[in-house]
């Protein structure tokens, strides 16, 4: 499903998990792909932050302390963004398909359609990328917390490429009306972002692995 556009004035940060769970099953365009990307991205940061709240304080981790703390308000930032690129993301589907809906010859839609297209392709990017800046965190938490940890940290690497994945899903589909160079441009961008969160991820899970 594209980018998700949706009528609803509350923020998916203050939606109940089951309330949110509940909307994406139902038959409607949104909450859909989109904010789905981003939840698990902020999945990811929430649970990475869990193994940085139990490796902080840790005796065998004393010179590690800073490098934890630091790592600990990052996550809590990326867990806020993932929730503000879910309404971005809903915010910007729904004005692409506004205007999509519109008359080909309306003089509207062709003065804002290109804009609202790039916008659509920029917030998936944007949570992609926001991804792939937690597994190269992961990477690092992966040599200084708390071993006792290592399957979360796994978990929250493989939700992070997971999210890559599925916001690049969104990109790729919103992409489909922009002009051939910037669409195969855009093709290239998510090749390239693919296969760096796939080898950080594996790196991740080589450092994490019993």
């Amino acid at each position: 499903m594209p980018a998700d556009s949706t009528s609803q004035t509350t923020s998916f940060a203050d939606m109940r998990f089951a309330d949110f769970l509940a909307a994406v099953a139902a038959k409607s365009p949104a909450p859909g792909g989109g904010a789905v990307a981003s939840a698990s991205g902020a999945l990811a940061s929430a649970l990475a932050q869990m193994v940085v709240s139990y490796s902080i304080g840790k005796k065998d981790l004393l010179e590690q302390q800073e490098e934890l703390r630091l790592a600990a308000g990052k996550l809590e930032r990326a867990r806020a963004m993932f929730l503000e690129l879910a309404d971005e993301d809903a915010a910007a589907y729904s004005q692409l398909n506004a205007l999509q809906k519109l008359p080909p010859g309306d003089a509207r839609r062709a003065a804002e359609l290109p804009e609202a297209q790039r916008l659509a392709v920029q917030v998936p990017q944007s949570v992609a990328a926001t991804a792939i800046d937690l597994l190269r965190m992961f990477e690092q938490l992966a040599r200084i917390s708390n071993r006792y940890l290592r399957s979360d940290l796994g978990i929250a690497a493989d939700l992070a490429e997971a999210t890559v994945r599925a916001a690049q899903w969104n990109v790729r589909i919103n992409a489909e009306g922009l002009a051939p160079g910037a669409k195969a441009e855009v093709e290239r961008d998510c090749a390239r972002s693919e296969a760096e969160a796939s080898e950080r991820r594996d790196r991740v899970r080589k450092s994490c692995a019993v």
